[in-house]
Parts: C-alpha cells; sequence; structure tokens
C-alpha cells in the first residue's frame, strides 16, 4: 500500500460543506491530523513556523555533505495503526530498520542491550517520512500563529507579525504543550489541560571526527553523566559514510544550561562524551541546538484535547506519549474527534 493511502483512506469522505481547519504545526502530529481529515474531504491548511516540515523530526546537512538526525532518533512500532503506516513506508523506501549496536555507557562500562523492538530510521534522514506526511497537503512554512480570536462563526488567525492568515472554523494546536496554551485561550478548560503537561528541554550537538570513535556501539543511553544519549550516524541505513555522531544532553543538564549559547554548550558536552568514553575525543566540527521542548514529562492521560462546540483542539506526544509513535496516534485520534463533532457520535 502507497505510504499515504494508509491516512488518506482511514476514515470515509464525506461530500457536502465542511468546517474549514487549520493546523498549526507541521509535526508528525499535525501531519497525521491533517493528512486524516483532508483524506476524509476536510478543507485543511497547515501553518507551521519552520523552514519545512517535521518538528522533531528533523535532520540537518553538514557542511562534508554528511547528514545529522539531531531531533527524533529513531521510532518504534506496536500499535496495529502505526505498524501498518511503517510498513508501508518501508515498502517505499522510505524507512527502514536500524540495526545498529545500542547499549548503554557509562564511565569505565559498555554494556550492549538485550535484543529489543526492532529500531526504524527514515531514509536517507529521519525528516524523510515528516516530507512524505507533508505531501499534496496546503502547507505554508515560516510563519508563527500569534493569535486566534473569534470572528463570528470561525477563528481568525493572525502572525506574530500581524498578518492577517485567514479564517477556520476549527483550529488545533499540534505544537508542545506551553506554546498550544495561548492558542487554546478561547477553550479554557482545554488551555488549562495543555498547562498541566511538562516537557523538558535537550541540548543536541552534531558533531564530526576525523578518526573513528572507540566504541563499540553505534546508539548508547549514558549513565551518570550530562549526557544521555549519543548515536553514530553512518550506522544508520542510507547515510553517507564519516564518523558523525549526535549527542544528547540529559534532561537535567540541558535545563540547568538551557540559556547558554550553542557555542558555550558543544565543548561542554564533548567534554562529557570523552568522560564517558575514557578517551580523548576531538571534532572537526561540533554544532549544538537547543530543543527548549523535547520530551514529556510525563505526558497527559489523553491522546487529544478537543473542544467540539468551541472547534479548537489540541494534539502531540505530550497527550499520547513520548514517542514518533505517540505523536502518530495522538494526530489521529484528534482527528477522529474533529469528524465526529461535525457527524455526530
Amino acid at each position: 500500500m502507497p505510504a499515504s493511502r494508509v491516512l488518506d483512506d482511514l476514515l470515509p469522505r464525506r461530500g457536502g460543506p465542511l468546517p474549514r481547519v487549520a493546523v498549526i504545526g507541521a509535526g508528525v502530529s499535525g501531519l497525521t491530523l491533517a493528512r486524516v481529515l483532508a483524506g476524509a474531504g476536510f478543507p485543511v491548511r497547515v501553518l507551521d513556523k519552520g523552514r519545512g516540515p517535521g518538528g522533531r523530526l528533523s535532520t540537518r546537512r553538514d557542511a562534508d555533505g554528511g547528514t545529522f538526525d539531531h531531533g527524533a532518533q529513531y521510532f518504534t512500532a506496536r500499535d496495529p495503526l502505526f505498524v501498518a503506516q511503517v510498513e508501508a513506508w518501508v515498502a517505499q523506501g522510505l524507512a527502514a530498520p536500524w540495526q545498529g549496536r545500542i547499549g548503554t555507557l557509562e564511565p569505565g562500562a559498555v554494556t550492549p542491550s538485550a535484543k529489543e523492538s526492532v529500531r526504524y530510521v527514515g531514509v536517507p534522514g529521519m525528516n524523510s517520512v515528516a516530507k512524505v506526511l507533508a505531501d499534496g497537503l496546503d502547507l505554508r512554512s515560516g510563519v508563527r500563529v500569534e493569535r486566534v480570536s473569534r470572528d463570528g462563526k470561525a477563528w481568525r488567525l493572525t502572525s506574530d507579525s500581524g498578518e492577517d492568515l485567514g479564517l477556520a472554523e476549527v483550529v488545533v494546536a499540534a505544537v508542545p504543550a506551553p506554546q498550544a496554551v495561548p492558542l487554546l485561550a478561547g477553550a479554557p478548560a482545554l488551555a488549562d489541560q495543555a498547562k498541566g503537561a511538562r516537557l523538558s528541554p535537550c541540548w543536541a550537538v552534531m558533531a564530526r571526527f576525523e578518526a573513528p570513535v572507540a566504541l563499540a556501539l553505534d546508539g548508547a543511553f549514558v549513565k551518570d553523566s550530562p549526557l544521555s544519549w549519543v548515536a553514530r550516524e553512518a550506522s544508520k541505513p542510507g547515510r553517507a559514510s564519516g564518523e558523525r555522531w549526535v549527542l544528547h544532553g540529559s534532561p537535567e543538564y540541558s535545563a540547568a544550561h538551557l540559556e547558554e549559547t550553542p557555542e558555550e554548550v558543544a565543548p561542554k558536552l564533548l567534554e562529557a562524551f570523552a568522560q564517558a568514553l575514557g578517551t580523548g575525543v576531538r571534532a572537526v566540527e561540533a554544532v549544538a541546538h537547543r530543543w527548549r521542548f523535547s520530551m514529556p514529562s510525563p505526558p497527559l492521560d489523553t491522546r487529544a484535547l478537543y473542544d467540539a462546540e468551541a472547534g479548537l483542539g489540541a494534539c502531540g506526544d505530550w497527550c499520547a506519549g513520548p514517542r514518533v509513535e505517540g505523536a502518530f496516534l495522538s494526530g489521529v485520534a484528534l482527528a477522529r474527534r474533529v469528524v465526529e463533532g461535525v457527524r455526530g457520535p
């Protein structure tokens, strides 16, 4: 089955006039929601502040032509619907199992993991699956929605520069919970729920080395360190050769150093990598990126938020669980609720 058809055909297509839907955020949850509703016949528009779709399904290219997955590192699949979606991605060459050696790294010890669930990655980068989710959607990038205000029976969206972004009867905030709160002001109960979600930050360092790093693992959860995770990019399918690593700071370290500059953080996390390895490493290039809102800790106990009477909702991994699968299922859940709100239960 083509990758797009899993979501495009999920709900029966409905004719006749349907409410306009504006989705704020083009991460996995927002794109999933938009695909399901568009497939059901709804007029859907997606607005995102980034340069392209994906959110934390992000891939960056370095000066040497290699790539770094500096956001989400991989995804697993358990729910039958997400399993079907991943299988469709794999069949089309958009994703593949990551056969890397995974384990635990702590000062003086390397412990390979026992066999776990299959880990998948996008090919040739994690953003590949986001691009196919966005394909064919009415998506506008590079615009930040600042205000959602009532205008008759619809909602008027306004950008942070004051640009009028048009009207929609249904508005969904598919963004991190703290950013969703002001967008949900027209539904105070939902805004209060979103306020209860907590998301920890994450500093990510993209480092390139001339010499191979002496670690008998390709991905490692790091213990007793400012780091929480490290990954060898070339071990993932479809990547260019070269010694490139992504280093993720721990939630505690990232929060404590949240307002430092990338130039200050990069050498500190490189030093933490050397300490965890027990040997010196020297990067040819190291660039840090701050994810201010990364992992939900913990997520809300609901897959999505929606007020059918107001026509306002929110979705994301902070609702359904801190994984790509959680974001996907949150988008599907909210799409179903939007449709039910129009058709009746």
